[in-house]
């Protein structure tokens, strides 16, 4: 039994989806918004994490990594635990739109295994969450543009992070807060990332970022 975790912020989705994927016979799927993925991941102990990569959250404290650390890597019919008896961390896959090579981009450096577009057919994500329980990578072609521009966006994960939440209107302090920065450190993020687009300010940084989907 390949145990599931399945984070999307909204919970129509997130349950109809858990549901729907959830009536195949290897699936056990649980579901949880990203503000208690983590909590969910370390009692669940997951084999599969399937993450909406189009949360601002997903590049957070909260996000991706802290996800992972507390899965069950590895061939799913395994008893939790490597070699030493520790925990390993478990697989992701991440749903992605295309055309948005941002998202794509923070979860290729989390060290993503599967890839798959939020416009393909439940059959290709429970194929997918199959592969990636295995240890196998798998990559959705329709997301094969996307990564041709994730690898040309100048910005460093920490500075996606920073625009991700500025971009929903998070203040300098608030992103601080998310981040576990200092306010002066987020500064330098933001000019960091001014100068890197070409922007005149903060508000044509979101602008120019969101219109290459970056974020």
């Amino acid at each position: 039994m390949i145990r599931v975790l399945l984070v999307h912020d909204t919970y129509l989705l997130r349950t109809a989806l858990a549901f729907l994927i959830g009536r195949e016979p290897d699936l056990d799927v649980a579901s949880a918004s990203w503000q208690r993925a983590a909590a969910m991941s370390r009692s669940l102990r997951p084999h599969v994490c399937v993450v909406d990569m189009d949360s601002p959250d997903a590049g957070g404290p909260r996000g991706l990594r802290e996800l992972s650390a507390y899965g069950c890597a590895g061939d799913a019919s395994d008893a939790c635990g490597g070699k030493d008896g520790r925990d390993e961390k478990a697989a992701l896959l991440a749903l992605a739109s295309p055309g948005r090579p941002g998202p794509l981009r923070r979860a290729y450096e989390e060290k993503a295994l599967g890839f798959l577009s939020k416009n393909a057919s439940p059959d290709r994500l429970v194929e997918g969450i199959r592969h990636v329980a295995k240890g196998e990578r798998y990559i959705d072609e329709a997301l094969g543009f996307g990564f041709l521009e994730a690898a040309e966006i100048p910005l460093t994960r920490r500075e996606l992070s920073v625009l991700s939440l500025a971009a929903e209107g998070a203040s300098v302090g608030e992103i601080a807060s998310s981040l576990h920065l200092s306010n002066g450190t987020v500064r330098n993020y933001m000019a960091a990332i001014t100068r890197k687009t070409g922007a005149r300010n903060r508000v044509d940084a979101i602008r120019i970022s969101r219109g290459a989907g970056w974020v």
